[in-house]
């Protein structure tokens, strides 16, 4: 994890979730695997559950996934979810979105972290990058509010971030009635990872 993802973490989880701080949420981390760093100490509070998601066991890693579309969170469990350095890693990103939108509360959040350019690095593949129109994409995809997107079009002045340009986005579920919005969200979920696994078999 290089620098300004972190501290673009940090600044989203004080702005969004210190006035929280009395609540419990079940906050969940996608991609939570430590590479130099994660952002677990963001989400340390006595009220809060913190779970570390990855595709393989290690450092940070409390649930490994066993597909990788297929998130070990059930429908509508997770009040906040947040995902750094891993979207461009994802080859079917729109598929782990949609998992990303079920798994959310009615009224929570997703935090996305992913960069805008940079060099490969392939963990173990390397597809994507993200502009601001992107993000504004994935909200109409997921039928959410983006509540704020910024790209650092500027090198930062960390040594360790300059390369990558990070986007950045808070995204909100609108509150729906419970049975419809959660059957709206499998059913989507399931028709896109159909349709992308069939392409894939075509391939």
């Amino acid at each position: 994890m290089h620098t300004s993802s972190f501290n673009h973490a940090k600044d989203l989880s004080q702005r969004y979730l210190s006035p929280l701080k009395e609540r419990s949420l079940a906050i969940f981390d996608i991609g939570s695997y430590d590479v130099n760093g994660s952002y677990k100490q963001l989400f340390e509070h006595e009220n809060w559950s913190y779970t570390g998601i990855d595709m393989r066991e290690g450092p940070n890693v409390d649930k490994v996934m066993r597909n990788p579309y297929r998130l070990p969170i059930k429908t509508h469990e997770a009040d906040i979810i947040v995902s750094g350095q891993a979207f461009e890693h994802i080859e079917y990103f729109w598929i782990s979105w949609l998992d990303m939108v079920r798994a959310t509360k009615p009224g929570g959040m997703i935090f996305l972290i992913a960069p805008s350019r940079g060099p490969e690095h392939r963990y173990p593949v390397d597809c994507w990058r993200f502009y601001p129109d992107g993000y504004r994409a994935l909200a109409k995809f997921g039928n959410l509010e983006l509540l704020e997107v910024s790209t650092d079009w500027e090198p930062s002045e960390y040594e360790d971030s300059a390369a990558w340009g990070d986007t950045v986005g808070v995204f909100k579920k609108p509150q729906h009635r419970g049975f419809v919005q959660k059957f709206r969200d499998i059913f989507a979920y399931r028709l896109v990872m159909l349709v992308s696994g069939w392409l894939e078999r075509k391939h």
